[in-house]
């Protein structure tokens, strides 16, 4: 009788482990600083506030660098980590050459004030998810909670970030096998595209579409002439680029998916979210319903802040959010 007890406990337990196993490493609340940080979320939004006033593709540009982060290794403000002379970081791989100045910048503006109200409390990681949120809200997108208490990762690696950021010239097949590896569905990775209603992408994304003998024809003809006359020198000025939106490039809406069936999709990784059978239906749905869009936006995003989050044994609060407090990591 006790051998039968005793199994019948070890296979109980065994039935926990899964759940166990499965269960998040580190628990994110709404209110993770109210005491510590009482002031975080004014200071936040004020100061995004003012730089998106500034500087207006900041909101674009915050957006860009919150994805590739939680893309690679989770949210943890790895992407924001500067090269030393002992590695090279995430930013310095030319998939990240671009992310813009603008989206560091602003970090770097909430990290300094934060520091002076209550310093060493809160992470990269988080300054990083609230911002880009108060940003989508203040250009009109959607709002959507923002959960708390990420840790900042103790890696940054250059060499891992091809294969787990979707480019430019990626097919639905290809950008999926990456939305997939992170838990998002179909419809979620069309929704998450839908951030490129703001923003801009320079001409080299996108310069294959508009010369020489492979040409996309699918490009709306008056819209190709306009981005040939802009995109001509591209190869000389790398700089130059175009709005992903060009409608409505700074304002937060479903017009991007408007565009995609005028054949206004700037980059070919967009078109082809129409043109592919298995996520035309969302760009439709999202074309002609601004509110679904809005709506599945918000619920993408807040699972997209849970990706890879860190805890407290897994990672730490930087002093500076553009290296690890052991410098020589």
């Amino acid at each position: 009788m006790l051998t039968s007890w005793f199994l019948n406990v070890f296979f109980l337990v065994l039935a926990f482990v899964p759940l166990i196993l499965s269960a998040p490493a580190t628990s994110l609340t709404k209110d993770y600083y109210q005491k510590t940080c009482p002031d975080f979320s004014k200071i936040v939004r004020e100061t995004v506030t003012t730089k998106q006033a500034q500087q207006p593709t900041t909101a674009a540009g915050t957006l860009r660098v919150f994805f590739h982060d939680c893309f690679l290794e989770g949210c943890d403000a790895s992407v924001l980590v500067a090269t030393n002379s002992f590695n090279k970081a995430e930013r310095d791989d030319e998939l990240n050459e671009s992310l813009p100045g603008d989206a560091f910048d602003i970090v770097t503006r909430i990290k300094t004030a934060l520091e002076l109200s209550c310093p060493g409390v809160v992470s990269c990681a988080d300054i990083l998810a609230q911002s880009t949120r108060d940003l989508i809200t203040i250009v009109g997108g959607p709002f959507y909670e923002v959960k708390l208490g990420r840790k900042d990762g103790f890696e940054s690696k250059a060499h891992k970030v091809h294969g787990n950021i979707p480019i430019a010239n990626h097919t639905v097949h290809d950008m999926m096998s990456i939305f997939k590896k992170n838990g998002f569905s179909l419809k979620e990775m069309v929704a998450l595209s839908g951030g490129h209603t703001v923003g801009f992408a320079h001409c080299i994304e996108f310069s294959s579409r508009l010369f020489g003998p492979r040409a996309d024809p699918e490009l709306d003809s008056r819209y190709a002439d306009r981005l040939k006359d802009l995109c001509k020198d591209h190869t000389v000025n790398k700089s130059m680029a175009a709005f992903l939106d060009p409608i409505t490039p700074g304002k937060f809406d479903n017009m991007y998916f408007k565009n995609l069936k005028r054949g206004l999709g700037l980059l070919a990784s967009d078109h082809a979210l129409f043109k592919d059978n298995g996520t035309r239906p969302f760009v439709d749905l999202y074309a002609d319903n601004q509110t679904a869009f809005f709506d599945d936006f918000a619920r993408a995003m807040e699972k997209l802040g849970m990706v890879g989050v860190k805890g407290d044994n897994d990672g730490e609060v930087r002093r500076k959010c553009d290296h690890f407090n052991k410098l020589d990591v």
